[in-house]
């Protein structure tokens, strides 16, 4: 590849970053919104509002990520669901369950670690720019929810046994 096109192709990462953390924002927002018929709606309601605001501001502003109120509101949030996240994934594990997203705990870990995943990817993206590592993989994990839902929306039967709360906010 040439100089040029080189310098082209690096062109690009900073708006597929910024455009990632939009989409990645607007599927939080969504996680969080139908949240509303769970029983503990309030905490995961915030536990996705804060991941869905954090990325907000990283496809506004990328360089967001080097500020400490930032930095520390992400950290806090990805140690808390790190935590909630291992307590449930320790449930599931014990109770020997292999179809996660069948169980509403494994649906909710999957959310936790997500959360994770996306806050960890943006820590210090803002610092020198972001690679085509950093860009391909939060593309790829940009299309995994995405999918997933509409997959789990388009075929009712899968949600057969879901519990009426997880199918009725959408």
């Amino acid at each position: 590849m040439t100089s040029k096109g080189r310098s082209q192709a690096a062109g690009l990462l900073p708006p597929v970053w910024r455009g990632c953390n939009l989409l990645m924002s607007a599927f939080f927002a969504l996680a969080a919104y139908v949240q509303i018929n769970d029983p503990d709606a309030g905490l995961w309601m915030v536990g996705y509002a804060i991941p869905a605001g954090l990325c907000f501001l990283i496809s506004c502003h990328p360089q967001i990520t080097e500020t400490r109120p930032w930095r520390r509101i992400a950290d806090l949030h990805v140690m808390m669901a790190s935590g909630f996240g291992c307590m449930l994934g320790w449930t599931l594990y014990n109770e020997g369950v292999k179809h996660i997203f069948q169980q509403e705990e494994g649906r909710e870990f999957c959310g936790l670690m997500l959360t994770v995943l996306w806050l960890l990817l943006g820590r210090h993206s803002g610092r020198s720019g972001v690679g085509v590592l950093r860009v391909c993989t939060a593309a790829g994990i940009t299309v995994f929810p995405v999918v997933a839902w509409a997959y789990y929306y388009i075929h009712s039967e899968l949600r057969a046994d879901w519990p009426s709360h997880c199918t009725t906010a959408l």
